[in-house]
């Protein structure tokens, strides 16, 4: 299925940026931050007016970076369902949250999830919605 690009944004690894990107359907987001110290990916659930933040994957630590100094591309991507959000730096794929299953894949498989929400393992499987 082909996917929709949310985003495209250049950053610099350890320095302050929110990215944030909506679902075609309007019902969810996705949000790249980086704080300067740690890089996450949030998983937003809209709900009116307001939101609420239903998933939050660790990405990195800046101090482990190890090409930091050079400016690095942060994309996200969309199922086409628009049910999918896929983090990519660089090309290279970094976290899948799936809003329709509660489910979720990182490649630190870190924090633990919330308690109606599961953490798989790494698996390129999960890119198959965004092909």
């Amino acid at each position: 299925m082909p996917s929709t690009i949310g985003l495209t944004q250049q950053i610099q690894v350890g320095k302050e940026a929110v990215l944030p990107s909506d679902s075609p359907t309007g019902r969810y987001g996705a949000v790249f931050e980086d704080d300067g110290t740690t890089g996450y990916l949030y998983g937003i659930k809209f709900q009116g007016q307001t939101y609420d933040i239903v998933e939050a994957l660790h990405i990195y630590n800046v101090s482990s970076v190890i090409d930091r100094d050079k400016p690095s591309t942060v994309q996200i991507l969309w199922s086409e369902d628009g049910l999918k959000a896929a983090l990519l730096i660089n090309d290279y794929p970094h976290a899948v949250i799936d809003f329709e299953n509660n489910k979720s894949f990182s490649r630190t498989n870190f924090p633990s999830p919330e308690s109606n929400w599961t953490r798989a393992e790494w698996s390129d499987e999960a890119l198959a919605d965004f092909g």
